[in-house]
């Protein structure tokens, strides 16, 4: 089981600008169909009231397809409609898009059928029906500004279909009828003033697209500030509470050999005859306020990154003999026997980091085991070079494999733990992190655990490199 030592960020990754650019569009969308069922209701009062002005105006069969066009279209786009809020409203991304790229076809064939009674009207009705008829061609081409204006292409393709069949219209009564020469030259007036009035919408309906767009990317990125700065308030707090339970723990852990100092000094001035006893208790006090603060500094120089690596040839069986002669009293005080292997090879180190890092997981090994032993061993991979440091403790519960190399985490039912501030391992990962080593664990609940510290062998000479070799499996036994 790999265990991820590297810590838990929570830092903000700006969007990119496709993302934003996406999340921008699907909002555009979703003001065009937020006014669709206004603009229908709209469109569905429009049209009784027209086809009443028409009928007996022009050709009864042209105005029964017309309005039998225009009804179903009412219907479609109302069926449209139903579709979005059932299964795109809450989408977005790229999905609305597809969308508004699959029914756009709908809008485009209505906007075109509204300019059709213009064309219908034109020099065959009253001079109070033409009026009416492109009056309502003009109220529909401002009234796609608002409804349609956000997705300019869908804007643009409706009022361009408005253009054509009323231009096209006007075009074919023109051609029907033979107007004199002031007849033409008006009508010439008239579409000259269409196409105006068309390109005077598109630039009405781009400068409000623009807008609501720079709207809607200042929305994204005020909520991408709100995230950030959510997510850095958390992680304060966060900072807080860890500098708190800091102070709570080094001052519990740091209470009692301080307090055992004060007794054993008051017991030293009443009763100076008793020294030999009382010095060795005194040394062992010491000794812990020592290792405490000895693992606090370690903690703050890396965390402040001021902790300076210096690299050089390291003879990995001395290295591990002196980790061994270190804690051989703790494991002879425990009846523990403490074991090395490795072979007689050097690697590229910092010495002081990596017995730092050994003596951690050492420690922690035989603090957790009460009987058996302790094996630290060195296995040379082609991939890599392994320091394995192996116990047959009490082991480490699944749930717990992650939460230990974290700051102050201790398991509360392992003996060993009651008078650690729980910095050993989080000193272990850090250091790993700053070596660019990597961390495993496996490890079965009483049964016991092996810590495994990788070096890329890639860091390493060709000649360890050449060395490594399929690993062989060592067993531990109890009492071994």
């Amino acid at each position: 089981m790999l265990v991820d030592t590297q810590p838990a960020t929570h830092q903000h990754i700006p969007a990119s600008p496709e993302v934003r650019e996406q999340w921008v569009n699907a909002q555009l969308i979703g003001v065009v169909m937020d006014g669709a069922m206004t603009s229908l209701l709209a469109s569905c009062m429009a049209l009784p009231a027209l086809i009443f002005l028409l009928a007996g105006e022009v050709p009864l069969y042209l105005l029964l397809a017309w309005s039998g066009l225009m009804v179903f279209m009412l219907l479609h786009r109302y069926r449209v409609i139903g579709i979005y809020r059932m299964r795109y409203d809450s989408v977005g991304g790229t999905t609305r898009q597809d969308f508004i790229r699959r029914y756009s076809w709908s809008w485009v064939l209505a906007a075109g059928l509204w300019g059709v009674p213009v064309g219908l009207s034109f020099l065959q009705a009253g001079i109070y029906v033409q009026f009416v008829c492109a009056l309502v061609a003009l109220a529909q081409g401002l009234i796609s500004i608002i409804t349609l204006s956000a997705w300019f292409p869908l804007f643009r393709a409706c009022n361009a279909a408005m253009l054509l069949t009323v231009t096209g219209g006007i075009v074919v009564q023109i051609a029907l009828h033979g107007l004199d020469q002031r007849m033409l030259e008006t009508s010439a007036i008239l579409l000259a003033l269409l196409m105006i009035y068309w390109w005077l919408l598109l630039v009405g309906g781009r400068r409000l697209q623009a807008t609501q767009h720079s709207n809607l990317e200042l929305q994204f990125s005020n909520q991408e500030l709100i995230d950030s700065l959510t997510l850095q308030t958390r992680a304060s707090l966060r900072a807080v509470s860890t500098k708190n339970r800091f102070l709570a723990s080094a001052a519990h852990d740091l209470r009692q050999p301080v307090h055992a100092l004060s007794l054993y000094a008051d017991w030293l001035a009443t009763e100076p005859e008793m020294a030999r006893d009382i010095a060795p208790r005194i040394l062992q006090s010491t000794r812990a306020i020592n290792e405490l603060f000895d693992s606090l500094f370690d903690l703050t120089r890396i965390d402040a990154g001021n902790y300076k690596v210096k690299l050089q040839s390291v003879r990995v069986r001395e290295l591990l003999a002196d980790v061994a002669l270190q804690f051989e009293p703790v494991a002879a005080g425990k009846s523990l026997r403490l074991r090395t292997r490795s072979p007689d090879v050097s690697i590229w180190a910092d010495p002081v980091v990596l017995r730092r890092i050994l003596g951690n997981l050492v420690s922690n090994a035989l603090k957790h085991t009460q009987e058996g032993g302790v094996l630290l061993a060195l296995r040379v991979r082609r991939d890599m070079v392994v320091f394995e440091v192996w116990d047959t403790g009490v082991g480490i519960a699944r749930e717990h494999q992650q939460a230990i190399f974290q700051e102050f985490f201790r398991v509360s039912q392992h003996q060993g733990t009651e008078d650690s501030l729980g910095l050993g391992l989080t000193i272990v990962s850090k250091l790993a992190t700053l070596m660019g080593y990597q961390l495993a664990l496996n490890s079965v609940a009483t049964r016991g655990s092996v810590f495994r510290v990788m070096v890329p062998a890639f860091t390493q000479s060709a000649e360890l490199r050449d060395m490594g070799r399929p690993a062989s499996r060592v067993r531990l036994a109890a009492g071994n």
